[in-house]
């Protein structure tokens, strides 16, 4: 125990416990503290919102059924909504590994609420005599509806937030992709030279997967709004029923301004986590997609003298302790770890809940913690690489039309008229060279120059269709019969 701090005694069925005297929390909160000293990281404070609105509405529904005297019922209320204005945060202080089910978390809402309630009503701290964690508070509720209830209604709470920065962000990229319609560039898959696209259609690729991702994030948050609250401990309602349940979550509805609904199937929800984990999923799909937009403005904008530089990025922070002038895409290198850290949370995720039994997923509190952190940082990181990147990218079209040139890759437009094997050859003798497709193809004389300028034409190439408009496929069969027919001479 800290020098100089006073304390009080209080007791649970273990025996005595001593908390510090001036704690809004009690014995169980204390002994969780002294148990769990793990990370130092205590609830997410969108986790701590909602199960103080759980309490605050379970004790109205409560009143209203006059299971709960209105004087008691007033005080859980008045303390709650204080702790809602901002008040007492610091007194939720269990660790974010707990015991299972999240029984610590839900006790230290129950004490906090009691002892704040008990001084409203003229009481001391730690003495529960006018209001009870258990008797009171906790009336018509147990952990096992009340934590997976605050977990949906955390998440949901912050999805609005999630979804506005990814459309943010699809915002800006769709902008950058209308700034660079006209820049023509080389395409590249495998990492290596393709035929030739715009830097919008790049960019306008990018902004489309952001939306559908975030598309199917909202979508499958929906699964959220039901709630097993009035379940208790495995579904049944036992200390509850349908009255408290109807009416403890149409007071959820109104203090969030959410659709929530009780659970069509209260021991589905009560048995498993699998709506966090499908919301998770999504979650991590939209990471994905986000990453890789990261990874491609790196690799885009690598250089500046020695890479491929096509586009460049704002400089926010000198790049190097040793290197004067180098800048480095921080702004991408951040959003790939935070990435990475949401794909090793939906990891987490998926282990806790697959690891539910029976009647609960005793696993709560961390699958709680992973999808809210994830949610939280991949919702800032999106914010940032909008704001502090993605707006202010360049072109370099001198650079993007130079490596066009240069690719042999242009070269797939002769396909049609020449046939593949030709054209083949024709790509693989350039690259040998150095010399151009289109000084190849006229040495050849494979085609007539005005054919091959408006087949070989870059911008033709960036539409759908065959460039340099119609007779495509008989100039391939043609060159196909010539080549047979070369070949049957040859035979003769």
């Amino acid at each position: 125990m800290a020098r100089g701090v006073e304390y009080r005694v209080e007791r649970d069925p273990l025996g005595d416990v001593r908390v510090p005297a001036d704690a809004y929390y009690g014995v169980q909160t204390q002994r969780a503290v002294e148990n769990f000293p793990i990370s130092g990281m205590t609830s997410a404070p969108e986790l701590v919102t909602a199960t103080v609105q759980i309490k605050k509405a379970a004790a109205e529904a409560n009143r209203d059924l006059d299971r709960l005297e209105s004087r008691i019922a007033g005080a859980i209320v008045q303390a709650a909504d204080e702790i809602l204005a901002g008040q007492l945060r610091d007194q939720f202080v269990v660790d974010v590994y707990q015991a299972g089910a999240g029984t610590s978390h839900n006790m230290n809402t129950n004490e906090v609420l009691a002892n704040r309630a008990t001084e409203i009503l003229g009481g001391k701290r730690g003495e529960y005599r006018a209001v009870h964690p258990n008797d009171h508070v906790n009336m018509g509720q147990s952990t096992n509806d009340v934590f997976p209830t605050a977990t949906r209604l955390a998440i949901l709470a912050m999805v609005p937030g999630i979804v506005s920065a990814a459309s943010e962000l699809a915002g800006g990229l769709r902008e950058r992709s209308g700034a660079f319609a006209g820049v023509l560039k080389t395409g590249r898959t495998h990492l290596q030279d393709a035929v030739p696209m715009t830097l919008g259609q790049e960019f306008g690729g990018y902004a489309a997967n952001v939306e559908q991702a975030a598309a199917d994030l909202e979508g499958s948050s929906a699964h959220l709004l039901e709630l097993n609250l009035g379940a208790t401990a495995i579904g049944t309602g036992l200390n509850a029923g349908v009255d408290y349940t109807e009416r403890a979550i149409a007071n959820l509805a109104a203090y969030t301004g959410t659709p929530v609904r009780p659970a069509e199937n209260r021991f589905r929800v009560t048995q498993s986590m699998g709506d966090v984990l499908a919301y998770s999923a999504t979650l991590r799909r939209l990471a994905v997609e986000v990453n890789k937009i990261a990874s491609d403005l790196r690799l885009l904008s690598m250089g500046p003298r020695a890479g491929i530089a096509e586009i460049q990025l704002p400089a926010v922070q000198p790049g190097s302790s040793i290197m004067p002038g180098k800048v480095n895409p921080s702004v991408p290198e951040m959003v790939n770890q935070v990435c990475f850290q949401v794909l090793g949370c939906d990891a987490a995720i998926l282990a806790a809940t697959d690891a539910g039994q029976l009647e609960l997923n005793v696993m709560m509190p961390v699958i709680a913690w992973n999808a809210l952190h994830a949610t939280r940082i991949l919702t800032n990181a999106m914010r940032v690489l909008q704001t502090r990147c993605v707006t202010g990218i360049r072109a370099d079209e001198a650079r993007c039309r130079e490596l066009l040139e240069r690719s042999t890759a242009v070269a797939t437009a002769l396909s049609p008229y020449i046939g593949y094997a030709a054209t083949a050859e024709i790509a693989k003798l350039s690259v040998n060279t150095g010399r151009s497709i289109r000084d190849l193809v006229r040495e050849r004389k494979l085609l007539a120059d005005d054919q091959l300028d408006a087949i070989l034409s870059a911008e033709a190439m960036t539409t759908p269709g065959v460039p340099g408009g119609h007779g495509a496929s008989s100039g391939a069969e043609a060159q196909r019969a010539k080549a047979a027919g070369s070949g049957s001479r040859e035979k003769r």
